[in-house]
């Protein structure tokens, strides 16, 4: 591995190298903060794919992608002379130090747990912080994040179920809710009424993954990525029997899906 020296030195090529494509590269040159947001919200989600396939080399590639946005923002603002590079890394030292009391400070913490505790304390007592609980939760993060952190944050105050076991009432409760609205049971069905109890038990199946310990988004792009490379096979496989997806019936399509499943 690096050496500290060629850590640094290796940081301070990237910022040579971005001093030198914002001068001379007509595309850099023009691009600005609106420009690139798109690009970075595109990267990092490349970063979060590469991260679900365990793909180091990719992990690595993408790292530097991100990193690249960071040293061009932080080029930008130094042009504007809001800040720059040694103004975002001091800005993060700082909340780094001040919200690590127990590494920084007097502060005890023996576990994760003690330590999200401790994290919320001090966030909501942070000058010019959030003021409320959950008023840091960004309104563009995802909604599957973003129910996680609600629950999360809300929990970290002691707004949870006493034993993680609880929650599943709470499950079967929404899912007979949703099921409710689906069926009509005697009553008008409309989408509204339905996207409600719906958003309802995706909220409680979060909660359930967070008392065990689960990250949802995680969960469910593993799935995703296992039924594409299932769904891949029985696509591969029909076109072996010269058949086409749409010709076949569905008997047909979930007897290789069985065949996918040992695989």
């Amino acid at each position: 591995m690096s050496s500290r020296e060629e850590k640094l030195a290796a940081f301070g090529r990237l910022l040579d190298i971005m001093d030198d494509l914002r001068e001379k590269c007509p595309w850099d040159r023009k691009q600005t903060f609106d420009s690139l947001r798109q690009n970075t919200i595109e990267e990092t989600y490349e970063l979060a794919t590469a991260i679900s396939r365990h793909d180091m080399n990719e992990i690595c590639k993408e790292l530097g992608d991100v990193l690249l946005h960071v040293v061009f923002y932080a080029k930008m603002g130094s042009e504007t002379e809001d800040f720059d590079i040694a103004d975002v890394c001091n800005r993060i030292c700082d909340k780094l130090i001040f919200r690590h009391p127990h590494v920084y400070g007097e502060a005890a913490a023996q576990n994760a747990e003690d330590v999200s505790h401790l994290w919320e304390q001090v966030k909501l007592k942070e000058k010019g912080g959030n003021k409320t609980v959950l008023g840091g939760i960004p309104d563009s993060l995802p909604s599957l994040v973003k129910a996680y952190r609600i629950q999360d944050k809300v929990a970290n105050v002691g707004f949870d179920w006493k034993q993680r076991e609880d929650v599943w009432a709470k499950v079967k409760e929404e899912i007979a809710e949703f099921e409710k609205e689906v069926t009509g049971d005697g009553l008008q069905v409309t989408d509204a009424r339905m996207t409600e109890e719906f958003g309802d038990l995706m909220f409680s199946l979060i909660n359930a993954a967070r008392l065990y310990k689960l990250k949802p988004d995680n969960a469910l792009e593993q799935t995703n990525l296992k039924f594409i490379k299932r769904f891949n096979y029985v696509e591969a496989k029909a076109k072996e029997q010269g058949k086409e997806l749409k010709d076949m019936s569905l008997e047909e399509m979930e007897a290789l899906w069985q065949e996918a499943k040992k695989l």
